[in-house]
């Protein structure tokens, strides 16, 4: 399946790695963002949980975690999230990808050792992933505005919407010992967020409309099933203008 952003965890991660606006001037309200005085707040909270909690929970998990293992533990949550496509794939009509969904898990699930080896992407056994948020847009469902949410990061109305239907079809949730529970979603947060950490050399500029521009395309992409045009995200030839960078970030 597309490894952009793997929803809940990942989406955790993308909101919380963006800093506080970098600029306190008067700016044209953004039509999908009539909430931006109260986004932005949450936005500055969460990167005050990302600077002094995440981030370098990360870095730590970089750091000591060897390669072959950090992609093993990728591997694992994506599997687990195959069944969440397979079901969203169904209820909007995909039988083919619901069908791959199912395919992929069970293949990676027993020749991939509990899907810590991706083993159905080498057999060129791929498709994309769906969650509820993307099966209300194939039901009709207008995204509705733009909101960052506390923890979670940028979402939509209708992606909101959605959390409850996609927590309760991802596996850990029904973990009985609260322990083991919690520590395998401490775990996949800080391995999506330790993905991003290269992605924040691109940031710039103003980074809360960054970061709201760019996840508003990218997820609108994943809605309509790439119908927009090419993924601007998914080529490595991708590239931003020179004047992006000109006001970039450093730590």
């Amino acid at each position: 399946m597309t490894k952009w952003a793997g929803r809940g965890a990942l989406l955790l991660s993308l909101g919380v790695m963006a800093g506080c606006a970098s600029s306190g001037e008067m700016r044209e309200r953004h039509p999908d963002d009539p909430w931006e005085g109260f986004n932005r707040k949450v936005f500055a909270f969460n990167d005050v949980v990302d600077r002094y909690a995440l981030k370098p929970a990360a870095r730590g998990y970089r750091f000591i975690t060897p390669d072959p293992v950090e992609n093993g533990v990728g591997n694992f949550f994506s599997n687990l999230g195959e069944i969440r496509t397979a079901l969203n794939s169904l209820l909007q009509g995909k039988g083919t990808n619901a069908s791959v969904a199912t395919g992929r898990f069970l293949i990676n699930s027993t020749l991939g050792i509990g899907g810590l080896f991706d083993i159905a992407t080498r057999m060129e056994i791929t498709g994309r992933e769906e969650d509820f948020g993307q099966t209300l847009g194939a039901w009709g469902v207008g995204e509705g505005a733009y909101l960052v949410l506390p923890l979670l990061g940028p979402s939509t109305v209708r992606d909101t919407a959605g959390l409850p239907a996609d927590m309760y079809t991802y596996p850990t949730t029904y973990i009985e010992e609260d322990k083991v529970r919690v520590s395998l979603t401490a775990l996949r947060v800080i391995d999506a967020r330790a993905g991003l950490l290269d992605q924040e050399a691109l940031i710039s500029g103003d980074r809360y409309s960054f970061i709201r521009d760019t996840w508003l395309q990218q997820r609108r992409f994943e809605v309509q099933d790439g119908e927009m045009g090419a993924d601007p995200f998914a080529s490595d030839d991708f590239e931003f203008d020179d004047a992006d960078f000109d006001d970039a970030f450093a730590e």
